[in-house]
């Protein structure tokens, strides 16, 4: 848990359990902060506990959870840190499609103590009554508000009402809207017409960054070393899709053709790429800190900078071949 990043041991991109839970039958992940909460529900028998190691849910970890089940039950310890850590959790598993539930471990500390104190059936019950990911969520902010003020509920409202705004399907979002407005005793639709309201605002946001992107400059779209330059923009930024999505899913490529060498504009994203994809088939990591010694110094910037880009795995396989056909018809 204390120990550093290394080549042979990577924790962002492990689970401790996961090699038990994985064999489950339960048809969900229980994922806790600890690694002493995952020993005690194993042996309470819920065996499908785990743990990331030592740090905060990570891309690569929600990534692996969403190889091994479509459904995670969150049951982080109950005080403020705890409440942040499943906040960033939702963030990153709800794009991956995956179904979230939260457990609101009362009366405990963590999952280990309420065990140890209520016994497994009453943990069972806990989650049986887990909520979804967005009543978790609505429920955090009214905690944040007094309702029983005005004051209150219009900074509730304006809160709640953004949260709302961000789900993606129409139905979610007046089925929230309505629960929203009830909760604060006010019309149902002047709660759709505000989420409405802030949902365009942040699609208009939205495509004004993607404008923006599309058309930064070419000197931003370079790399920083001097010693690699792009010769076609468009299929280097395909190109560095491709390596996103190779650390990203590395199933994508698992007994895939291509792309090849003739593929790839940049001699040194077609390096990185080669280097990855021959580490994957021989069932090797790649992590980034897998790759020191294979790259240059340069290279290991460059692989740096492109993974540190937003690229969302739930769509891989589209994204995929829409990269390399801009690659071969560039």
């Amino acid at each position: 848990m204390n120990s550093p990043e290394t080549p042979v041991f990577s924790k962002s991109h492990n689970l401790f359990g996961l090699n038990l839970a994985k064999k489950s039958k339960s048809g969900y992940i229980i994922l806790v902060e600890g690694n002493i909460d995952v020993v005690s529900l194993h042996q309470a028998g819920f065996d499908s506990a785990v743990a990331s190691l030592g740090t905060s849910l990570t891309p690569e970890q929600a990534r692996l959870l969403s190889r091994f089940t479509s459904e995670v039950v969150l049951a982080y310890d109950g005080d403020e840190a705890g409440k942040k850590a499943s906040q960033r959790a939702i963030s990153l598993l709800e794009k991956l499609e995956l179904k979230i539930r939260v457990l609101t471990v009362a009366g405990a500390k963590d999952p280990d103590e309420f065990i140890k104190a209520r016994g497994a059936d009453a943990f069972r019950n806990l989650i049986e009554g887990s909520s979804d990911q967005i009543e978790y969520r609505l429920q955090t902010v009214r905690d944040k508000h007094d309702l029983a003020t005005d004051e209150g509920k219009v900074s509730y409202l304006r809160e709640a009402t953004d949260l709302v705004a961000q789900l993606p399907g129409a139905v979610e979002r007046e089925v929230y809207a309505l629960r929203v407005a009830e909760s604060c005793g006010v019309s149902g639709e002047a709660v759709k017409a505000e989420v409405a309201r802030r949902r365009k605002r942040r699609v208009s946001a939205a495509q004004k960054q993607a404008e923006r992107e599309l058309f930064r400059p070419a000197k931003a779209a370079q790399p920083d070393s001097r010693e690699i330059r792009y010769e076609n923009l468009r299929s280097a930024a395909a190109e560095e899709g491709v390596i996103r999505l190779l650390s990203l899913d590395p199933s994508l490529f698992l007994g895939m053709e291509g792309p090849w060498e003739a593929d790839f504009s940049c001699p040194a994203l077609w390096h990185i790429f080669s280097q990855l994809r021959r580490r994957l088939e021989a069932g090797q990591s790649v992590a980034p800190a897998a790759m020191e010694g294979l790259l240059t110094p340069e290279e290991m910037r460059l692989m740096a900078r492109i993974l540190q880009k937003p690229e969302s795995a739930a769509n891989g396989k589209r994204a995929l071949d829409d990269y390399i056909e801009i690659m071969q018809t560039e």
